[in-house]
């Protein structure tokens, strides 16, 4: 014994299209700090690229400098703990352009980065996996 199940077909209906109301976005505007840290972000990452293809980077970029000055999202965020790390970060980061630098750059280079991840561990999280894809291993 079979059962057959069919579609019956449905009358088809009009429909007419509802007046379209005007749909307003609420876009993200990133910070200055938001701005500075994907720039040094793309930066890292070609940094890294160049490193791992033999090349030795010879100056630090002075736009990193903005580190403490740029505007953070919330601003009650540029606390000690904030410039603490700004400060270690910046000298991590001068360190990778050192040529009399005792310690091998791909070492200076996650350091600096590693610098990156502590800060980030202590307030907005969210970035952690995409900066630990920055490491050289």
């Amino acid at each position: 014994m079979g059962f057959f199940f069919g579609c019956q077909e449905q009358p088809k209906q009009s429909v007419v299209p509802a007046a379209k109301a005007e749909v307003v976005y609420d876009m993200y505007d990133p910070s200055e700090m938001a701005q500075l840290m994907n720039k040094m972000y793309a930066h890292n990452q070609t940094l890294k690229q160049d490193i791992l293809a033999g090349n030795i980077p010879v100056e630090f970029p002075m736009d990193f400098m903005e580190i403490h000055s740029a505007a953070l999202t919330k601003a009650n965020m540029r606390n000690e703990t904030f410039e603490h790390f700004s400060r270690i970060f910046i000298e991590a980061e001068k360190a990778i352009y050192d040529p009399n630098a005792s310690e091998p750059i791909e070492a200076r280079f996650n350091t600096a980065i590693n610098v990156c991840i502590s800060c980030h561990q202590t307030s907005c999280t969210g970035p952690i996996p995409r900066i630990k894809k920055l490491l050289i291993k």
